[in-house]
């Protein structure tokens, strides 16, 4: 997390929600690495999961990520869950809760519904949750 967490501080500094993400490969070297960029692409679908996901494919030569690891600084929204699941990501591992729009428990719950087609992976959520919901809250606060 403090990784990802690192990515998030990166985002900030850019003008950028702060939210970060790695992926870990199955040996637990990180093969991808993220943070919103939806400003600075400008791309709408350049959150920080999704562009991890993306380096993490390229670095694998494939596009599932079996065996890997997703550790995100804010619960993934619905289209990062949809990503996920696309991409096989077997466990999700994130920090702060997103009660407006999280799909991984909060909200909804789409990692974790059995009624899609995909592999229901491990989520594990709130991990190191007061210091990825502080660089949110300051971020905000600063702009107000």
């Amino acid at each position: 997390m403090g990784l990802a967490l690192a990515e998030a501080c990166r985002a900030a500094d850019a003008g950028e929600i702060p939210v970060g993400a790695v992926v870990l490969g199955p040996t637990g070297e990180v093969i991808g690495a993220g943070r919103n960029e939806r400003e600075a692409r400008p791309d709408p679908t350049a959150h920080a999961e999704v562009v991890a996901i993306r380096g993490a494919a390229e670095a694998l030569g494939d596009r599932f990520l079996d065996g890997c690891t997703l550790v995100v600084t804010l619960e993934p929204c619905a289209m990062c869950a949809g990503v996920i699941l696309a991409a096989r990501v077997p466990r999700v591992v994130f920090g702060a809760w997103d009660e407006k729009a999280g799909a991984a428990g909060s909200v909804y719950d789409l990692l974790r519904d059995g009624r899609l087609p995909h592999p229901v992976p491990e989520v594990v959520g709130g991990v190191r949750a007061d210091e990825c919901a502080a660089l949110l809250r300051d971020f905000f606060e600063d702009r107000r």
